[in-house]
């Protein structure tokens, strides 16, 4: 049978595979699912002094996304197996402080769009992170819309699958514009999310973020962030759809996700925007993770 062989760069040289712990080069099948059809799915986690921030979020969350998309969820699939993999996995490349992790999940192989085996493989990798706590970048960050393809308001959109098409293309088109990323829209035209993360608005004393229902992920760090700045006085917290239009009128922007936390945007087309609340709101979550 032929190989596909992954080349991993050398900080993702040793990987958990279906609880084995690999330090070759990590081959799989041509025929992998995740591979020809996108047929995954995956969180993103980070680690800090070996515990999983927000895991049981996370741990939910994929077993969510797996009941979607029909893959059978083995017997073992444990929150406690789940964890003790993943910081098997720290230990063995001695990360012993900050670590960013991706957990994969794919359908096995076999048959064409209609699987014949429901049953599920994992990978998970991790790499070294620079931080413990989580850093505020108050340096020039120029978003814009994305107009070319829309993420359509569907329970597919709110989960992390391995198909994320649009968010390459929408990340390549950033690029090549030189802003540092994109405003994803739906079918209504409505502003759901950035490439890198859920999307925040501040208006006066109002914080505005799209329900999931808009098509937006249903993010980890997006539920963290709604809880915390309902804590604090003199703000209200809505979930609400946001046009283009809104953005212009804003007075702050940013985005988040679990391994940046709190990225502020600093402008959009000719509108600048301030980064105080969201300076504010990073305190709080560094203490958050403390706790």
């Amino acid at each position: 049978m032929s190989r596909l062989v992954l080349k991993p760069r050398r900080d993702f040289f040793m990987v958990n595979f279906n609880g084995v712990i690999q330090d070759s080069d990590l081959q799989l099948s041509v025929f992998n699912r995740s591979f020809l059809y996108g047929d995954g799915v995956f969180e993103t986690l980070k680690i800090i002094n070996g515990k999983i921030l927000f895991f049981e979020d996370h741990y939910f969350r994929l077993m969510a996304s797996m009941r979607i998309i029909r893959m059978q969820i083995p017997m073992n699939f444990t929150f406690e197996y789940l964890e003790a993999e993943i910081l098997r996995l720290i230990a063995a490349k001695e990360i012993h402080d900050s670590a960013r992790v991706r957990f994969t999940v794919f359908r096995n192989e076999g048959g064409f769009y209609l699987p014949t085996d429901n049953s599920i493989s994992f990978i998970i990798q991790a790499t070294e992170l620079e931080h413990l706590n989580y850093q505020f970048n108050s340096k020039k960050f120029e978003v814009d819309l994305y107009k070319d393809f829309i993420i359509p308001k569907q329970l597919l959109s709110t989960i992390k699958t391995t198909s994320k098409i649009t968010h390459i293309t929408a990340s390549i088109f950033a690029k090549e514009n030189q802003l540092d990323s994109c405003l994803l829209i739906n079918e209504m035209k409505n502003v759901i999310e950035a490439t890198n993360g859920n999307l925040f608005m501040l208006m006066q004393n109002t914080l505005i973020t799209p329900p999931v229902s808009e098509g937006c992920l249903n993010g980890i760090m997006r539920k963290q962030i709604i809880a915390l700045a309902k804590q604090m006085k003199d703000v209200e917290v809505i979930e609400k759809e946001i046009s283009p239009f809104d953005l212009q009128k804003a007075d702050e922007l940013f985005i988040t996700n679990v391994i940046i936390g709190i990225q502020p945007i600093t402008k959009y087309r000719k509108k600048d925007f301030g980064i105080q609340f969201s300076s504010q709101l990073l305190e709080k979550l560094n203490q958050l993770i403390k706790a």
